[in-house]
């Protein structure tokens, strides 16, 4: 086992590169422990609606990525507060790999810096009954993936900010992701340290528990993982388009009537649209709904597609920005 220190920030390509060096697995080269930090981004599991998970308007104003990762568990987000590790291993055939066995060494790492760090039962490690870090793992035959993310000091607000869509909006078959009382390890290291340093400690503590050696990535192994991010992981089919399938219910009340918009989806893609209310409809309002389905369910395509459609020439009283905000989930 060596390990890798990964020096870029970017979601999608750091998804990429865990993939690359994850097939790259064999007797040969049976284990890595990989570190990485992410700028802002909610990851979501690759289970998941990512519609349900994310609070999508608050991601775009704020430009936080947002990327499925291929293993299972719930939507978190990550900023440069947080590490994030990797463990990638090969295992006999019949060896039954659980989670216990990667999370012990990444607790005696925090009780080296004097953290009283517990693994539990949902698959996270906890200080006094608070998450400071959760894991999802991936085996593909003889192929283990087991990784994690520590919160060290992120951005609490962004976190819940990015995390908090309206669980009432939506019914999907998705997995919903479990919401835990979380707590940065800031709280638990010596006060006065700055952000870099909490850091470092972090980190290098980790690695002496997980990792004898460590080594430096292969750039051909880098530009493989440039292209997967950008085939794959920066792709809205990926991101997006994966979700299963899901109903999706919007309600508002204009001062010219109300309008509820009932969207049923395939991945990612609109199939079914109903519009109800108690407004005034000036022509059938079929024809507006057929405009919807067949587009992409997310703000910039439904916008495109109603570019030049006179939205509010269906409805009595009606202005065509704020119908088309609301139409196009703008302001969701």
């Amino acid at each position: 086992m060596y390990a890798l220190r990964i020096d870029s920030v970017d979601p999608a390509f750091n998804l990429a590169l865990e993939e690359i060096l994850f097939d790259t697995l064999s007797p040969e080269n049976p284990g890595m422990f990989l570190i990485w930090r992410n700028e802002p981004s909610v990851i979501v599991g690759c289970h998941q609606n990512t519609a349900e998970e994310v609070n999508a308007a608050f991601c775009r104003e704020r430009g936080i990525h947002v990327v499925r990762r291929p293993t299972g568990g719930g939507a978190v987000y990550h900023d440069l507060g947080n590490v994030n590790f990797s463990f990638l291993v090969w295992v006999d055939k019949n060896r039954l790999a659980g989670f216990e066995e990667f999370m012990e060494p990444m607790v005696l790492a925090l009780r080296d810096l004097g953290v009283n760090a517990a693994y539990t039962s949902r698959n996270d490690i906890t200080v006094d009954g608070r998450k400071v870090a959760g894991t999802a793992q991936r085996r593909s035959g003889q192929k283990m993936l087991h990784h994690g993310c520590l919160l060290v000091d992120v951005d609490t607000a962004a976190l819940s900010g990015a995390l908090a869509a309206d669980p009432e909006k939506f019914r999907s078959k998705g997995v919903a992701s479990h919401r835990a009382r979380v707590a940065n390890l800031r709280e638990f290291l010596p006060a006065g340290l700055s952000p870099e340093r909490r850091m470092t400690m972090v980190i290098d503590a980790m690695t002496r528990r997980c990792a004898p050696e460590e080594r430096s990535l292969d750039p051909a192994l880098r530009e493989k993982a440039e292209a997967l991010a950008r085939s794959r992981y920066r792709s809205w089919e990926w991101n997006w388009g994966r979700s299963p399938r899901f109903t999706e219910k919007r309600r508002r009340r204009f001062d010219w009537g109300r309008l509820e918009c009932l969207l049923n989806v395939r991945n990612g893609v609109i199939d079914g649209c109903r519009l109800f209310g108690d407004f005034f409809a000036l022509r059938d309002i079929r024809e507006l709904e057929a405009l919807l389905v067949g587009q992409r369910a997310d703000p910039s395509s439904l916008r495109a597609a109603l570019a030049d459609a006179p939205v509010e020439s269906w409805f009595s009283g009606a202005r065509r920005d704020e119908l088309l905000a609301f139409l196009c989930g703008d302001d969701q």
